[in-house]
């Protein structure tokens, strides 16, 4: 019987003299994904990790001390990073993807300009750039994050729209599905394992800017012209990489509008550069609040 989230087995591999937790599932490209502040193997939505599995061979994992993982977690963002790329020799995975949500974010980004000749594409979700980041946790976030354990209201407040009824209904939906496999005992819950989390923060802001000429020319080198960027900033320095980009024959996917609504002379660059190497521009998102009104109305006239 094929194994899904729900029904595979948690294996654990020996790295550094500890036992590392990890679940595999599904058949295709390696994708590791890295997890969230608290999260650990149980924690994730298994209809994510199976819909992912259809094309990936996908391994979730937890880090040193969290979970169903021996030791402590780090206190230095390379040593966590290292854990992903140790896993991966330990299942002889050369070349893979990684993902990263939240925490697992910045982990997810660390591993790739770590090792830039074996991650062959990154997937970074809610999470902050590397470099000092301007904005402060919201207080909300540390109201309810810091809690020793999680209410369902907490888990829409965090993770969901909690305005929103179609998000709150699927809120309860994926909260549902987690509970069929979670022991919360492994769901890390003391301020000394909090402060492991957070003492990456000074790390952070002295890290080396992002160079997002070399995110281009790492992506070009890996996939050739089978290649695109999603930029779901709002960022004006990375719309200002685009045309850079397109002109490499790097496809753009964006809800960005500073591209589409600052300098005209910016926006030319980017069609010059789309008409020049054929890769597409694609930004229908940036309009009429995610509506298709773009190409709709290119197709009445």
């Amino acid at each position: 019987m094929k194994k899904n989230a729900l029904t595979v087995e948690t294996q654990f591999a020996t790295i550094d003299n500890k036992q590392i937790a990890y679940r595999m599932i599904g058949n295709g490209s390696p994708l590791f994904l890295a997890n969230r502040f608290r999260g650990t193997l149980d924690t994730w939505d298994p209809l994510f990790l199976d819909l992912l599995a259809e094309n990936n061979t996908v391994i979730t994992f937890d880090y040193s001390g969290i979970g169903y993982s021996e030791g402590e977690l780090p206190l230095d963002l390379h040593q966590v990073a290292a854990e992903v790329v140790k896993l991966a020799n330990y299942l002889k995975i050369d070349k893979f993807f990684v993902g990263g949500w939240s925490y697992g974010g910045v982990i997810a980004q660390y591993t790739t300009f770590l090792n830039p000749n074996r991650v062959l594409g990154t997937i970074v979700i809610g999470s902050n750039p590397m470099g000092k980041n301007e904005t402060p946790l919201s207080p909300l976030f540390l109201e309810k994050a810091l809690q020793p354990s999680y209410t369902p209201e907490d888990i829409i407040t965090l993770f969901f729209e909690p305005t929103s009824e179609k998000s709150r209904v699927a809120a309860i939906a994926s909260l549902q599905r987690i509970a069929q496999r979670l022991d919360e005992t492994k769901v890390p819950s003391t301020p000394e394992v909090f402060q492991r989390y957070f003492a990456v923060s000074e790390q952070l802001a002295t890290a080396e800017k992002v160079d997002l000429n070399h995110i281009g020319e790492h992506l070009r080198s890996l996939h050739g012209p089978h290649c695109m960027m999603i930029d779901c900033s709002s960022n004006t320095e990375v719309a200002s990489r685009y045309a850079p980009w397109l002109q490499q024959g790097i496809h753009v996917i964006t809800p960005n509008k500073q591209a589409g609504s600052g300098d005209f002379a910016r926006y030319q660059a980017i069609r010059e550069a789309c008409q020049h190497s054929g890769a597409r521009f694609r930004y229908e998102a940036t309009v009429g609040a995610g509506l298709p009104i773009i190409q709709t109305t290119r197709d009445l006239l």
